[in-house]
């Protein structure tokens, strides 16, 4: 019997701690994901997980042979296609990291309705689209400007957990839970994330 070989990191994980510090030491070149590493992420917005040959390297879910065969990819794959070209927005160009552990969508959006560069009715009323979106593929669409917004600000968010959400979105049950957290985290109504020792965040699905 073989051992199964362990999952690749995430690229946000590979160079970025779960506290939102960087991995590496060194210059700002040497700690950050590469611009190139970047740019073929964005290449997958909007366009279906599997399709966009370099990006698959990314990768890190495993590959759902039966959807395979019938030309189909699975939730879990979409997700982290979806929350990978996402990042390749958000880390563009950005000296700080972009993803921290522990901030939700929801969370990362109230900082966003209270920065004095915003406006609070138009963040409203955009968090308001995306939040009754009834697909993953219309909710990616609201997402990417909502992000572009997010990197404006500094604003990083918990990618691990926005695969989660994305996953979950697939299915009309999960979706909601989903859409709670997010409503209660945006309004203020739960507090920071409790972490593990280890620093991991408790889930709260």
């Amino acid at each position: 019997m073989t051992d199964t070989p362990p999952r690749p990191q995430r690229v946000w994980n590979k160079y970025i701690s779960t506290d939102g510090s960087w991995r590496k030491k060194g210059s700002p070149a040497e700690q950050r994901p590469p611009g190139e590493d970047l740019a073929l992420l964005r290449r997958g917005l909007g366009r279906p997980a599997g399709t966009v040959l370099p990006m698959i390297r990314f990768y890190t879910c495993p590959v759902d042979d039966f959807a395979a065969r019938r030309g189909e990819v699975s939730p879990e794959q979409e997700a982290e296609h979806i929350a990978l070209a996402l990042f390749g927005v958000h880390q563009q160009s950005a000296e700080r990291p972009m993803h921290r552990g522990g901030v939700s969508f929801g969370r990362a959006m109230r900082h966003l309705r209270g920065h004095p560069k915003t406006s609070a009715e138009a963040v409203d009323s955009r968090f308001q689209q995306a939040f009754t979106s009834s697909s993953t593929h219309a909710l990616q669409l609201r997402l990417r400007g909502l992000i572009t917004q997010l990197k404006g600000i500094d604003q990083p968010l918990d990618y691990d957990q926005l695969v989660k959400d994305l996953h979950n979105w697939s299915r009309p049950h999960t979706r909601a839970h989903v859409r709670r957290r997010w409503g209660l985290d945006y309004y203020g109504w739960t507090g920071p994330r409790r972490t593990t020792a280890e620093g991991t965040p408790f889930s709260r699905d």
